[in-house]
């Protein structure tokens, strides 16, 4: 079991779904975005999309792991459970149980608060091969991010209006926060998309001004002014 913390918008979710990406490819993973906190329905869903097994009654934790052991897999399956804060402690434990028989390798992320260490709940003191506590981005790291997200979009022109110095403000207006840059984002494409109906004129298309950033901020409440 690997355990990925942090706090809200340092890319736990963005890091499981890259791992989903680059692992399915060789070999069996099931991405769990939406936690299934019913553990009939939790066992039954890892037993189907896992092993292909189609139960017709309730699995228990015992008759999952006897289907486990039945399979002939070359590599033991993985699950990738987000939000697994969300999960009961029986369930949880269940998952712990499974891991230990190695019949299933999970990845889970967890929020961290400032009240609390994560690391430190009763259900996640063992057993764990290692844990990654994730962090906010560095500027570069962001500006990675921000031009990956608009080339995936078909968006060049956009990509190649932010330069070094508007992602300096960006990274610390938002502190490298991944959610809070894409709300400051959205802020700031809804500003061009309003000038451009009703004042084109003022719109410079090859930068992108520290006003304008600015403005997000305020609007997103980045800065309060």
């Amino acid at each position: 079991m690997i355990l990925l913390y942090g706090k809200p918008g340092t890319g736990k979710s963005m890091l499981l779904h890259k791992l989903h990406h680059d692992l399915s490819k060789y070999q069996t993973v099931l991405m769990v975005s939406t936690p299934i906190v019913d553990e009939d329905d939790f066992l039954r869903v890892l037993a189907q999309n896992l092993f292909g097994h189609e139960p017709r009654e309730p699995i228990t934790l015992n008759r999952f792991l006897e289907i486990a052991s039945a399979m002939t897999l070359n590599h033991v399956p993985i699950v990738l459970l987000d939000e697994a804060q969300l999960y009961s402690s029986a369930l949880m434990e269940k998952i712990r149980l499974i891991s230990d028989a190695r019949a299933v390798k999970f990845v889970i992320t967890l929020h961290k608060t400032d009240k609390e260490d994560i690391i430190a709940k009763e259900h996640f003191q063992t057993r764990i091969w290692e844990s990654i506590e994730l962090q906010n981005a560095t500027t570069e790291e962001l500006k990675i991010y921000v031009q990956k997200k608009l080339l995936k979009a078909n968006c060049f022109d956009v990509a190649n209006m932010f330069n070094d110095r508007n992602m300096k403000l960006i990274a610390t207006l938002t502190h490298g926060n991944y959610r809070e840059t894409n709300k400051l984002l959205f802020s700031l494409f809804s500003l061009y998309c309003w000038y451009e109906e009703h004042n084109p004129l003022l719109i410079q298309y090859n930068l992108i001004k520290t006003k304008w950033i600015e403005m997000a901020a305020i609007h997103t409440g980045l800065i309060h002014a």
